[in-house]
Formats: structure tokens, C-alpha cells, sequence
């Protein structure tokens, strides 16, 4: 499957994951035939990309991380947290220890897998998938910097836990599209205190885990917030959760800019690195990230054009391509796979987005 803007699903494509809310219900199932009435659908409610099945795609799936279902579970525990805060009611630390130990399981279960598939999800339950995305890419960066099982635990918990001072700012500012007034940056900003302050008046919560939720705006260079830390200052689980933090808002969809595409934000993230970020860090999360997702299509030094088919784990630079596309443009009517591992001439130069590739051929449609 590959994920693309909803502006280019057609009719007749196959939904290639499940778009599931905040609640654990089932939206649309995967596999379902997409047609106009789910198509609009899924603009109403907020969705701008999805995952598809189509001519192009093949059977191939990605693997997660983590199990759907355990993601399910979280993203619904996290929003249930988020919901009982502003009632002023007690969270359950139980629930939320476990979930990070199923989570931290399955990591280690699939410590042979790399970062591929970005979650899908609306505006209004942004914030709840992002603290589990965030979660997630920070336990494999923990894992990389050989982490013990106490310190992944109470990283996990700070990481999925690090924007809970956001259930004590008004929705109407945390989702607002329009550019926020000095006076409601200063008020978003206090999302890190108070986080810092509901996690420490849980005991049975590390006092650590506190610590990212309140410095994980703080910058390597010391112009962060709210104290203007630097370097070392910072605690490392902080300095953690602010790169995986800031990778997964530059690949989630932003009413003020589309995704970006994962080499992008890799350059990026690494052009920040030494100055937003701990470079360490930088490169241990990095590692984790498979720079050429499954169903992206590269353009090759031969100027043929495939889409990725296979990531290897252990040269995430050189995955398995089916070459669609010859050298000419033309389709190809059988394609054939390359193991770009396993050849030293062939290079990967661009990464075609559905925008770019659209510019070189006619829309596929159906399977």
C-alpha cells in the first residue's frame, strides 16, 4: 500500500488501512472500494491523506511497530486521559504503565523493523495520535542509545504523556488554524508546566517522566522554553521526545501545510541538529526511520522509476524497487524488482511525489 493525498484517490482505489477514530471505531475498513460518497466523506471529516491499494502498489504490506490493536488501545487511553484531566478527575496510571509495556513489548519484538507508516487522523484527534506516534519513535530511539527496560519505561511514559498539559488549554486555541497573538503563544506555551505539574503529583509516576513533559520545548542551544536550557542541562529523555516530537508534527498534515515527505523531514530535522536538537540524539532516532517507505516512488540514476517494495533493515538506504516505470516513461507491463543492496551503480536521486509523478503519466485508476 502507499499513502497519497486524498485530492488524487480515485474511484475504484482500495483503502488500503483502516481509518480509525479516536474511540477505536472503525471508519472505513481496509480493503473497502472507494467511491464518490466515502471519498467526500472522508473530507468532511478531516482526512487529507490515505493509504490506498492500486495498480501501482502491489500486495506488499508494510510492517508496524507496534500492532494495531495496541495502538487502538492507546490512542483511546491517551484521549480518555486527556478527558478526565479537564473533568477534574483522576487518571489511571495503571492503564497508562501497561499500554507502555505492551508498547515497549512489541518494539522489542520488532526491533528488526523500521519507522514506515505515519498515522491518519483528524484535526480534533491530532494530539492524541501524535503522543502515541511520538511514544513510539521515542522507545526505538531509546532502545538505540542501549537503554535498560526501567529507562525505557519512564521515557515512554514522559513521551506519551509529554503534551498532557495541553488538556488544561482551550481547544478552541490548541486547534486553531489562523497564526496565534503573542498573548496566546504565551498561553500555549504553558502547556510544559503544566504538564510537568500533573505528572509529578502522581507518585507512582517517575519524577523523570515529569521532566519531558516539562522540557521538551527547550533547545540544544538554550533558546527553548521555559527555562532556556542547553546542551546536557536538558534532561535526555527531553532531548529525546523534542526531536521525535518535532519529526512527527513536520509528517502529520497541518491545516497551514500539507505533510512532509520523509526525506524531507529527515534533511530537515538533521539541518536542526546541534541547534534545536542533541546530535546524538538526532542520529540515533534517525537510524530508526526508513528514509524510503514502503510504496514511495524513487527515481533512479537510470532514470528509471519504481516504487519501494521492500525495506532492508540493515541498508535502510538501498531497499527492493519494482521498476514501473522505464527510462522512456513508459509503463512497463511486466514489472521486475531490483535489490538496490545489491547493486553499487544504481542510485536512488529523487523522491517522485503523487504531485510529481501525476506530472509524467496519466492517473491510475482501480486495482
Amino acid at each position: 500500500m502507499r499513502k497519497i493525498p486524498l485530492n488524487y484517490v480515485d474511484e475504484g482505489m482500495l483503502l488500503g488501512r483502516s481509518i480509525i477514530d479516536s474511540e477505536g471505531n472503525i471508519l472505513l475498513r481496509s480493503g473497502v472500494e472507494l467511491d464518490e460518497y466515502y471519498i467526500r466523506r472522508l473530507y468532511e471529516i478531516g482526512i487529507h491523506y490515505i493509504y490506498i491499494r492500486d495498480i501501482f502498489s502491489g500486495e506488499a504490506d508494510e510492517e508496524d511497530v507496534i500492532s494495531e490493536e495496541t495502538r487502538i488501545t492507546t490512542v483511546k487511553l491517551v484521549k480518555n486521559t486527556f478527558s478526565h484531566l479537564q473533568q477534574d478527575r483522576k487518571i489511571n496510571t495503571i492503564a497508562l504503565r501497561k499500554v507502555v509495556n505492551n508498547m515497549l513489548d512489541e518494539i522489542l519484538d520488532n526491533s528488526n523493523v523500521l519507522l514506515s507508516i505515519s498515522d491518519i487522523s483528524t484535526i480534533d484527534n491530532l494530539v492524541f495520535y501524535h503522543s502515541v506516534s511520538v511514544c513510539t519513535l521515542s522507545i526505538m530511539t531509546g532502545i538505540t542509545m542501549n537503554y535498560n527496560e526501567t529507562k525505557l519505561k519512564e521515557l515512554g511514559i514522559g513521551a506519551l504523556l509529554h503534551d498532557i498539559g495541553k488538556s488544561k488549554i482551550d481547544p478552541d486555541l490548541l486547534f486553531r488554524s489562523g497564526n496565534l497573538n503573542e498573548e496566546e503563544s504565551a498561553l500555549l506555551s504553558k502547556h510544559s508546566e503544566f504538564g510537568y505539574t500533573i505528572i509529578r503529583d502522581y507518585g507512582d509516576l517517575s519524577l523523570l517522566s515529569a521532566h519531558v513533559a516539562l522540557q521538551h520545548h527547550e533547545r540544544w542551544d538554550g533558546k527553548g522554553y521555559p527555562r532556556q536550557l542547553a546542551g546536557s542541562s536538558i534532561h535526555e529523555y527531553a532531548r529525546i521526545v523534542a526531536a521525535a516530537n518535532t519529526y512527527d508534527e513536520l509528517m502529520t498534515d497541518r491545516p497551514n501545510r500539507p505533510a512532509y515527505q520523509v526525506n524531507q523531514a529527515i534533511n530537515l530535522i538533521k539541518r536542526m541538529s546541534g541547534i534545536y536538537f542533541d546530535p546524538a540524539v538526532v542520529n540515533a532516532m534517525i537510524s530508526n526511520i526508513a528514509s524510503y517507505p514502503l510504496g514511495c516512488f524513487i527515481k533512479l540514476n537510470t532514470g528509471e522509476i519504481g516504487i519501494v517494495s521492500h525495506i532492508n533493515a540493515q541498508t535502510p538506504q538501498r531497499p527492493i524497487i519494482r521498476i514501473i516505470i522505464d527510462n522512456s516513461l513508459r509503463r512497463i507491463p511486466h514489472p521486475h524488482e531490483i535489490d538496490l543492496s545489491r547493486m553499487t551503480t544504481v542510485i536512488p536521486v529523487e523522491v517522485l511525489s503523487e504531485h510529481e509523478l501525476q506530472k509524467l503519466l496519466p492517473r491510475p485508476s482501480g486495482t
